[in-house]
């Protein structure tokens, strides 16, 4: 199983590199459009962060010799799925929007659907949803803790951000308020 999972990471690695290209040509389009970038100083940690996940997560199962578990590495794979479908959707849904930087043009609209219509950080719901259950597909409690951890608090600068840019530049980014950040509210009230 570990060649299987070490497959895996590269794949999800391709998958990364395939994104950075749609990033960087979306970013280059919005701030040709007149776009504003925010957040310059938390992007190089989140971007170290993530680049060494992977690698984390190859380095502990090779080193630390962990073992496959079907009974977690199954439901966990389950899990690191469903956070990709829920990650596409999200990047669908902001089609030429979407980037890895927080750069909004003045005036364009917030994007309120997809996703976007139940909760205000679908993207970031699957990339903490993947960073503990890819690792634990093959038993690398540490990487998953340890990426965990810094996530989550480079999340609550990163999402600061991005709310006080889209809340300062872009229209109806009110109609965001009231969904919750990362659990789906069903329900929605007409505004």
């Amino acid at each position: 199983m570990l060649r299987v999972y070490l497959a895996l990471l590269g794949l999800v690695a391709l998958e990364r590199l395939v994104e950075l290209g749609i990033s960087r040509r979306n970013a280059r389009r919005a701030l040709q459009q007149g776009g504003v970038e925010l957040g310059r100083g938390h992007f190089p940690a989140m971007a170290a962060l993530h680049a060494g996940f992977l690698a984390a997560c190859a380095a502990e199962v090779v080193l630390a010799h962990r073992p496959f578990v079907p009974a977690l590495g199954y439901p966990m794979l389950a899990l690191a799925l469903l956070a990709q479908t829920l990650r596409y959707w999200a990047i669908a849904s902001l089609g030429r929007s979407w980037n890895v930087r927080v750069i909004v043009v003045p005036g364009a609209p917030a994007v309120t659907g997809g996703p976007y219509r139940f909760m205000r950080h679908p993207n970031y719901l699957a990339v903490v949803v993947e960073g503990f259950a890819l690792p634990l597909v093959h038993g690398a409690w540490l990487t998953a803790l340890g990426f965990t951890l810094l996530n989550a608090w480079l999340l609550v600068v990163r999402i600061r951000c991005e709310e006080r840019a889209l809340a300062a530049h872009c229209r109806g980014a009110e109609d965001l308020e009231h969904r919750f950040r990362f659990w789906p509210r069903l329900k929605l009230e007409d505004p």
